[in-house]
């Protein structure tokens, strides 16, 4: 009989284990990551895709994380910039939280800047940096479309199938960025005004230089102003950035001593070009409260401003605090993206769990799938470009 209960332990022993190993060989299989990427196309009949450049300063490091997993796409380029007021360590911190992201470390599609720019808001080393930055993507990547511009404070209100599903029926020399040549208070107040920005030059940084005296209007071109905020199209920064026409060069040495250039150096470009003054959208495509009458920058969203926000029709909100709970609702509600989870998208093929996620394994990431939030956007852009189309050759008036 003890021989009996001994061969029986051994064999129900035997059988835990098999069922065991099979248990979890199955959960592998669903959480580990594929590791071959998928084949990326580029081109006029594939969706189209953007570079992302996503900047902050010292204590943004989380907040920069959780906006790239919330705009993240495998079609797509990024580049993050923690600026110099920020420690190494948390740079380091950003890079290694970066890579520990399956699908990124397969993709190979972001990158973090090592060697930081210093920024003074006021100044025109924003748009110094942005250039920068516009050069860096355009050197390592050839297959984007277009340049987004976001802060730590932005987030997005649809999902990356959706902002390429609509970008789709766009065409892809369009520059969407909003400008205006009434200046208004602006002339005597930023246009005029001669400024200093040591954000330049030094290696601390300091608040700009204010000169006694101002200067005329120029008159040889025309200063356009708007949002900080655009979607260039690749076309374009290659104009400035390559500088075929001496144009980009000229204005960036007058916009160098004005203040807040980055409101006004892309728009009087694109506006005094030739070329490109009759490929402008007038919209950035983001959501925002003013205080009435405005001040320098828009109020801080909150859960309040959830309804009218998620109605829109924008691609982008700002600003907002950070882990404000309102971010929260637009990951549950609009992208359906869980925490710290990538936003979840077509490519996406791996089963949605607790303890997986479903975009750390992958198939076709040429493929869309948009939402019901991309009704909205196309809705905006189709009144969008029926503006256009109707003032083309009264564009950058």
């Amino acid at each position: 009989m003890g021989a009996e209960k001994k061969w029986l332990f051994t064999l129900f022993s035997a059988a835990f284990l098999s069922l065991l190993l099979l248990l979890f060989s199955s959960i592998s299989a669903f959480s580990s990551p594929r590791s071959i990427p998928s084949v990326i196309h580029h081109g006029a009949p594939y969706p189209p895709a953007f570079a992302y450049y996503i900047s902050g300063g010292r204590g943004d490091k989380d907040r920069i994380f959780r906006l790239l997993l919330a705009v993240y796409h495998p079609r797509n380029r990024y580049l993050l910039h923690l600026a110099a007021d920020a420690s190494n360590d948390e740079r380091l911190q950003l890079a290694v939280t970066v890579k520990s992201v399956p699908a990124i470390r397969a993709f190979e599609n972001v990158d973090v800047i090592g060697k930081p720019d210093r920024i003074s808001y006021m100044g025109s080393s924003n748009v110094a940096t942005i250039l920068h930055a516009a050069s860096i993507l355009l050197r390592i990547e050839s297959g984007w479309d277009w340049f987004i511009t976001l802060s730590a404070r932005d987030y997005p209100l649809i999902s990356q199938d959706d902002l390429s599903h609509v970008f789709s029926s766009v065409r892809r020399d369009l520059n969407f960025i909003d400008h205006s040549s009434d200046l208004g208070w602006k002339e005597g107040q930023r246009v005029r005004p001669i400024v200093v920005d040591p954000g330049l030059y030094l290696a601390r940084r300091t608040q700009i230089f204010h000169a006694t005296e101002k200067r005329p209007t120029p008159d040889a071109f025309k200063i356009f102003t708007g949002s900080p905020w655009f979607i260039l199209s690749r076309s374009f920064l290659e104009f400035c950035v390559l500088g075929w026409d001496n144009l980009p060069r000229t204005l960036l040495m007058y916009f160098n001593n004005n203040v807040l250039s980055q409101e006004g150096y892309f728009h009087s470009v694109i506006c005094n070009s030739n070329e490109f003054k009759n490929k402008t959208v007038n919209s950035d495509l983001r959501f925002m409260i003013w205080d009435d009458p405005p001040k320098m920058e828009p109020l801080y969203l909150n859960v309040s401003n959830f309804d009218v926000m998620a109605e829109s029709g924008a691609a982008f909100a700002r600003k907002f605090h950070n882990d404000e709970s309102v971010l929260d609702m637009v990951d549950q509600k609009i992208l359906k993206r869980g925490h710290n989870r990538l936003l979840p998208g077509a490519w996406c093929s791996g089963r949605k769990s607790w303890w997986m996620d479903p975009c750390s394994q992958w198939s076709d990431v040429n493929i869309l799938k948009p939402g019901s939030q991309a009704k909205k956007l196309e809705e905006s852009m189709k009144n969008l470009l029926d503006d256009y189309w109707n003032a083309r050759s009264n564009q950058c008036q």
